[in-house]
């Protein structure tokens, strides 16, 4: 979507007007980008395995292979990330695009300016932009506002205002206020200040300039609007979609997930079931094995050991199970940090504000710590920010100072939280993982571990993430996860 210049379809009236260099400039990007083989459709090898041969395939079997991966993505990311939203398009700057881009809306406006000053004006580009503007607010409006957009089209009528121009008596102000009413009772109410503040321009080049940029961005709202609306859909249909497309896959690859056999081996279950058991006994025992050894493999994925290959079926979600391990290991840190300061200072374990006061303070202090040496580079800020509270808090009650050895005990314990051999920072994570299996596996409330009551909201967001990328995971993959238990 554009956001700073004309919509899409007063490009054809650009065109007409645009200098000669800007013309030039994008025929030479068109020709440099765009290759002349004349020998036939280009083609491409498809590497092949040690159970299959190479294969060949053209350019448009390629780019169709793209597409179909594109739009698991996208499906995907729809489903698993409730915070997807559509954002507008800008090329990259100093990109030969952007340049372009750049160059034609600020030739597109000065080519409007110079129509609407001469003597008497020229109309052409200004009644396209109105036309423009007309079609904008389709895109706007919903079918349930037939009249709304019956009274836009009869007002912004095309012919009307041809034949206001050829009279001399056209107003372009009164159709730019006319615009900014219909904006104003349409928009967001994230958009009430940018559409407010339309009234106030007088310039007619820039007023209308700030129209379009706004609508783009109402178009944006609609668009992300619908979304919304269409999400249980696209929920409800992505995880065939997904199962379809990787079924397409595998009919192509057949070399196996080395990586996800690792993982899941890993976290096998042994057999507990004895050798005379009845079959449909077995099997169920079997069965049941197989999904819990799935399920500490995904528990596995917090607690994850960096020199592991990631599993090849989270390839998708390998950015955003990070960010959880990440989530995770700042939520302990706090946790723990808390725990060791709230049992050698009882005024603040007596306190419930004293301790969520610290507790959202040490959310802030370790919100940039994504791995292990982050925290040990910020564990000193941290104790030195903990000192300081408990200073002041005994301070506040007219309390003796801070103990030496106490505060030196206190240090150490601290300092040491950076380390994954902490006391405290084990028994921490170990309920931590011992909550996010619980949550794993039932769809009841859990309440949060102990040491953890003053951190519920982040604790119960991450192993509902978690969850939520675990179940859909499961739900495409499940039944290649069993086969291949099955095999070992």
């Amino acid at each position: 979507m554009d956001s700073s210049g004309s919509t899409a379809e007063s490009s054809s009236s650009e065109a007409k007007d645009i200098p000669s260099s800007v013309e030039a400039a994008l025929l030479r990007a068109r020709t440099e980008s765009e290759g002349s083989d004349k020998s036939g459709p280009t083609r491409f090898v498809l590497p092949g395995t040690s159970s299959s041969p190479p294969k060949i395939l053209t350019l448009e079997e390629v780019q169709d292979a793209v597409k179909n991966i594109e739009n698991m993505t996208l499906a995907h990311e729809i489903a698993i990330n409730s915070d997807f939203k559509l954002q507008p398009y800008e090329p990259p700057e100093n990109s030969l695009e952007r340049i372009i881009k750049d160059t034609m809306h600020r030739a597109y406006w000065d080519i409007l300016k110079e129509q609407l000053a001469r003597e008497p004006p020229c109309y052409d580009m200004a009644i396209q932009l109105l036309a423009d503007i007309k079609d904008a607010f389709k895109s706007i409006l919903s079918k349930n506002n037939e009249r709304a957009l019956a009274r836009i089209n009869e007002i912004l009528d095309e012919t009307v205002i041809r034949q206001q121009a050829e009279q001399g008596v056209l107003d372009f102000g009164t159709y730019a206020k006319f615009v900014i009413h219909i904006m104003a009772l349409s928009c967001a109410p994230v958009r009430d200040e940018q559409i407010a503040k339309l009234k106030e321009i007088s310039d007619v080049i820039e007023l209308f300039r700030g129209i379009l940029e706004a609508l783009s961005v109402m178009k944006l709202d609609m668009a992300n609007c619908l979304l919304d609306a269409a999400r249980n859909d696209v929920i409800a249909n992505s995880v065939e979609y997904e199962k379809q497309k990787f079924k397409q896959f595998l009919e192509l690859y057949k070399d196996g997930f080395p990586e996800t056999e690792k993982w899941l081996k890993r976290n096998k279950v042994p057999e507990t079931g004895s050798a005379d058991q009845e079959q449909a006994a077995a099997s169920n025992d079997q069965q049941r094995r197989s999904k819990d050894t799935i399920f500490n493999a995904y528990l596995e994925l917090i607690d994850w050991n960096s020199e592991n290959e990631f599993p090849e079926m989270l390839e998708m979600d390998r950015d955003r199970v990070i960010g959880l391990q990440g989530r995770a290991s700042r939520l302990c840190s706090c946790a723990s940090t808390l725990a060791i300061t709230s049992a050698a200072i009882p005024l603040i374990a007596q306190s419930t504000d004293a301790r969520k006061s610290l507790a959202k303070e040490l959310v802030i202090l370790v919100q940039n710590c994504n791995n292990t040496k982050d925290l040990d580079d910020a564990i000193e800020n941290i104790w030195l920010h903990v000192r300081s509270v408990v200073v002041n808090r005994l301070k506040d009650l007219n309390q003796p100072e801070l103990n030496e050895s106490v505060e030196s005990s206190l240090k150490a314990q601290i300092l040491q939280v950076a380390k994954k051999e902490s006391p405290v920072r084990a028994l921490i994570w170990k309920r931590l993982l011992a909550y996010i299996q619980l949550v794993l596996r039932t769809n009841s409330h859990i309440p949060v571990p102990p040491g953890f009551q003053e951190f519920a909201d982040e604790v119960e967001s991450l192993a509902t993430a978690f969850k939520r990328i675990s179940y859909y995971n499961y739900a495409v993959y499940g039944e290649y996860f069993h086969e291949i238990l099955n095999k070992l």
